[in-house]
């Protein structure tokens, strides 16, 4: 049997990179990083994002890569009251939250929004790292 140890990137298809690149820059604070062969992608942490335009797909592909089509969360240790502030100073829609739910280290805080491609992003913030912080 095998084991994995994290995830190292993930690849987003997408409509148009520069917006993209744009959205996860600006909106989420992740860093744009380039690859030879002009490609690019967004990183944050040790992950990247890597971003494939959807009308120059780099083999090898999804059996079906389209824009829109994933479900991403992502975890942020700023307060979400913060987090919603910026949305709605960029004018970016909250589709849902704050909300309850769980993620992979127990109970999480979340507010969803969609990139510019229409992919569902889920920002959510550990409700044990809330506590802590009010109890300073």
């Amino acid at each position: 049997m095998i084991s994995i140890d994290r995830v190292d990137h993930l690849v987003l298809t997408v409509a148009d990179v520069d917006r993209a690149v744009e959205f996860y820059e600006q909106i989420l604070g992740m860093t744009p990083v380039e690859f030879p062969g002009e490609r690019r992608a967004v990183s944050f942490g040790r992950q990247t994002i890597k971003l494939h335009a959807a009308s120059e797909l780099v083999e090898p592909t999804a059996t079906h890569p389209v824009p829109g089509s994933a479900n991403l969360c992502f975890v942020t240790s700023h307060p979400l009251s913060e987090v919603q502030e910026h949305l709605r100073a960029n004018e970016v829609r909250i589709e849902e939250g704050p909300v309850s739910r769980i993620g992979a280290e127990g109970p999480i805080t979340s507010l969803y929004l969609r990139d510019p491609d229409g992919n569902l992003i889920e920002v959510a913030r550990y409700d044990d790292v809330a506590e802590e912080t009010a109890a300073e």
